[in-house]
């Protein structure tokens, strides 16, 4: 049985440029001024929003990396995303980096419980998207199309039987994708590549996964996308002070060679990754091979190379002894999901002083708003949940907390903004919620005061939950 919170809400409980790439346009561009102009406002949205150059960029693969996909309770990537909602979102950057096309990866948001990122980067370092809407990064699209002929490189490929073509999902601008065995990689890679030299392209080739082959414009790839970035954040003075990349094959080996980064290879990495590592980076004392899986590997590096916290708050106990300095509105959200989810796993104990504490941290005014539309007074929330005790235990529920963005907005209140997220088996159901917490005649040891909760169902996420939805 995962850790128990040991009455968590006691008083006593402490609580939170242009682009640098001036190129000439590929006539094969059709990108126009305003689209750009969209570009640059989105990531410029994304990086204003942090007071000062990011405390730490986290940059991971997905597939074996943040997710593990043979852990069926997804324990791993619950665990970083308590930590980086609690302690990392306000201050920090998360990228993804994935193999995936745009395709796959919404449909891999749809079956795991991921965070959203600041920063996408898809299809093998080929296409970079900024925030929720992920607007593509049209500069990065201007850099790739430079000495790029999709047409000859499907011509040449052609000529290997041995390819065998991938979804038309996974056929991106500058990207294509194959499968091929094994054995036959290495030997196909020298031909084709000698092939595409001979027609004028200097292409990228990259194996990985034991069985992927992608061929991308020579200026792409997973580590290029992310010098790119760096190199954009360093001429507006807000590059990040540091970065960790986490990665578990072959196509995430080029990130590790960007300069100056931490970097992690999860203890489940493929062969060619360890291969890479023991031929090009063994001496590096920036790069571990960490003893855990996925997320818990991520969480491992952030520890060894002291980059901030590393405990999350999913594997404390008794958080009630997490000694704070400053009110924290953002862990207080993360906290209170938490015992939610625990209470309805039936995960703590069946106690009225349960009750009695979440009932001293809610204001005996305060409301909540349902997202059904519906308000009532906190305290009868609280009461509430003598019904649903244990109602999940032995079932596949999970709760999280994403975005949680805290604003203060007064000498003594915050105003976070998040999304909060509950699954049941394969069900999922999503809201947008905004709180209003309170410092007011409190201590930090006792904790901010739950004045008011306002949830909206998000992308119509609660059609069947409006009797199961409780906070």
């Amino acid at each position: 049985m995962p850790p128990s919170l040991t009455l968590p809400f006691l008083r006593y409980h402490q609580i939170p440029i242009p682009s640098p790439f001036h190129l000439t346009r590929c006539s094969a561009t059709t990108t126009t001024t305003a689209a750009v102009s969209q570009s640059e406002s989105t990531r410029r949205k994304t990086m204003d929003r942090l007071a000062e150059n990011a405390r730490l960029m986290i940059v991971s693969d997905l597939d074996h990396t943040m997710v593990d996909h043979h852990d069926a309770e997804n324990l791993s990537i619950l665990r970083f995303n308590a930590l980086w909602e609690a302690n990392y979102r306000d201050n920090s950057l998360l990228v993804f980096s994935t193999g995936r096309s745009p395709t796959l990866y919404k449909e891999l948001r749809k079956e795991k419980p991921m965070l959203t990122p600041d920063i996408t980067i898809m299809s093998v370092g080929t296409e970079i998207t900024y925030g929720n809407s992920m607007v593509p990064d049209d500069g990065w699209v201007e850099v790739l199309n430079q000495n790029w002929d999709r047409n000859i490189v499907s011509e040449e490929a052609k000529k290997f039987t041995e390819l065998t073509l991938q979804s038309e999902t996974e056929q991106r601008p500058h990207k294509i994708s194959f499968y091929v065995q094994k054995d036959k990689a290495e030997d196909i890679m020298k031909s084709l590549s000698t092939r595409l030299k001979e027609r004028g392209l200097d292409a990228k080739i990259i194996y990985s996964g034991g069985m992927d082959l992608d061929i991308l414009p020579q200026g792409a790839g997973k580590g290029q996308a992310l010098a790119y970035l760096h190199k954009k954040f360093k001429a507006e003075g807000k590059l990040p002070k540091n970065t960790l990349v986490c990665g578990d094959s072959g196509n995430d080996a080029e990130l590790f060679t960007i300069p100056d980064v931490y970097g992690v290879m999860v203890s489940n990495a493929q062969e060619e990754l360890l291969q890479w590592h023991a031929a090009n980076a063994k001496d590096n004392p920036k790069i571990i091979h960490a003893t855990e899986r996925c997320a818990a590997g991520i969480i491992q590096a952030i520890g060894h190379f002291n980059l901030g916290p590393s405990t999350s708050p999913r594997d404390v106990m008794d958080l009630s002894d997490t000694k704070m300095e400053n009110f924290d509105p953002a862990y207080e959200v993360v906290k209170f999901y938490m015992f939610y989810e625990r209470w309805r796993r039936g995960e703590v104990q069946n106690s009225e002083l349960y009750l009695a504490n979440l009932k001293s941290v809610c204001c005996s005014s305060g409301s909540f708003v349902h997202p059904t539309g519906i308000e009532q007074p906190l305290h009868d929330c609280v009461n509430s949940l003598r019904t649903c005790y244990g109602d999940k235990q032995g079932k596949q529920f999970r709760v999280w907390v994403d975005q949680v963005l805290p604003a203060q907005i007064g000498s003594d209140s915050w105003l976070v903004q998040f999304k909060k997220w509950e699954q049941s088996g394969e069900e999922k159901q999503s809201c947008v919620a905004t709180a209003v917490l309170s410092s007011k005649d409190v201590t930090v040891a006792e904790g901010l005061t739950w004045v008011h909760v306002h949830q909206t169902w998000l992308n119509g996420g609660g059609q069947n939950g409006q009797t199961t939805w409780l906070f």
